[in-house]
């Protein structure tokens, strides 16, 4: 089965799926999630590489994507360091991913579907994108992938994804 023109993903409360749903002027889909910058590999000093990043990604009723609202609260080091309170990046990302979400109107929380899209940001890939590879019988696979929460979309389209 192809690749749907436009990709459901469902609304799972306290997982993954929890901050999608639909606005008055459209979709949304938010998260607060780490992501490495493209082509970075793992060595010493990772942690200061490691960023945590609060998204919100807005689409038209169609799942034509809009815009997206990205911003960094710090990285996996600073976390270490203060994990707790309002000054942690975890605490900062998730106030700013609450103030986003408090700033569309007549939001409602609930299944979407929305057509791939990418970006770059700071050097990290963000978006809803096609992927393609093979299984172990040579078979091609096509999904498509949340990037960076790195969230799989596949066969059967219902919305439910795979890590």
């Amino acid at each position: 089965m192809a690749v749907p023109n436009v990709i459901p993903i469902a609304y799972e409360p306290k997982h993954r799926t929890e901050s999608i749903g639909r606005y008055a002027d459209g979709q949304f889909l938010a998260s607060v999630t780490y992501a490495f910058p493209e082509g970075f590999r793992l060595d010493d000093g990772w942690e200061e590489h490691k960023r945590l990043y609060t998204v919100l990604h807005t689409f038209d009723a169609e799942g034509h994507y809009r815009d997206s609202d990205i911003w960094c609260a710090g990285t996996w080091a600073q976390q270490q360091r203060n994990p707790h309170g309002e000054d942690s990046a975890l605490t900062r990302a998730r106030v700013r991913l609450a103030t986003l979400l408090r700033s569309l109107p007549r939001r409602s929380y609930t299944d979407i579907a929305v057509r791939p899209f990418r970006l770059t940001f700071e050097g990290v890939l963000f978006g809803l994108v096609i992927r393609e590879d093979k299984d172990e019988d040579g078979t091609p696979e096509t999904w498509a992938e949340l990037y960076p929460d790195r969230l799989a979309f596949a066969e059967p389209w219902d919305g439910t994804y795979d890590t």
